[in-house]
């Protein structure tokens, strides 16, 4: 899969309401910005649009919070178990790992530009999951 595929994901735009759509934009952006992805979800159940865009912002918010348990975890364990003479190959090992971060940033990026569009398009792979119906 190449890195011009991934963001051609299906768009079900078509499949909600213009109205529900224009009033509803502000919550679908928020369902991105992490913790604040429980404002649409409890102020808008009724919005189609607002909890589609919620569903992907939560999924991100827990990929985002696993991957963060994770990086902790493996600094703790590198600083653990290494001499401080190779703490430098800790951080050089944690930088590339961070780098990963990068990811989150570009689907909360496209996430953001596709709620504030007015379309209901999946984030590239993680947004066929459905945890909200």
């Amino acid at each position: 899969m190449s890195i011009s595929n991934l963001n051609k994901t299906p768009d079900t735009t078509m499949e909600f309401d213009s109205h529900d759509i224009e009033q509803n934009k502000a919550m679908a952006i928020l369902a991105y910005l992490g913790i604040l992805v429980l404002i649409p979800i409890f102020a808008a159940p009724q919005s189609k649009f607002a909890r589609y865009h919620a569903n992907q912002g939560l999924i991100l918010a827990i990929i985002e919070v696993i991957y963060g348990f994770a990086y902790f975890v493996l600094s703790f364990l590198l600083f653990s178990i290494l001499p401080w003479r190779m703490w430098g190959l800790a951080t050089f090992l944690l930088g590339i790992v961070g780098l990963a971060g990068i990811i989150f940033l570009a689907l909360l990026i496209i996430g953001i530009m596709n709620a504030s569009q007015g379309k209901a398009k999946e984030l590239p792979v993680i947004g066929k999951y459905r945890i909200l119906k």
